[in-house]
């Protein structure tokens, strides 16, 4: 399993505008072969700081997922209006968290 987690900044007038073309690409998102999760959170309206957590089956899925028409449109209008510190981490030793 492959996680994707970090942050994302977007000028804090813009972020209601973003948080609505997100939604649309997390709804077809979410129904791609190998996703197991993908969400986001504002985590300072203020600043334009929202937390990013993807999960993925594999490299093959999120590579789809990164090469889809919807995910490059939407990379496409926002590429110049955000920033991230977004990492991507290989998981193979997944539990319970009181396990």
């Amino acid at each position: 399993m492959l996680i994707v987690t970090g942050y994302m900044h977007i000028d804090p007038t813009e972020v209601p505008q973003f948080l609505a073309e997100l939604k649309d690409l997390a709804i077809v998102t979410r129904q791609r072969p190998g996703n197991i999760s993908y969400d986001a959170a504002v985590d300072d309206p203020a600043a334009g700081r929202l937390l990013i957590a993807e999960r993925w089956a594999d490299q093959e899925a999120l590579s789809a997922h990164l090469d889809a028409e919807q995910t490059k449109a939407f990379v496409a209008r926002w590429q110049r209006r955000m920033r991230g510190d977004v990492k991507k981490f290989d998981a193979s030793n997944e539990r319970g968290l009181l396990d």
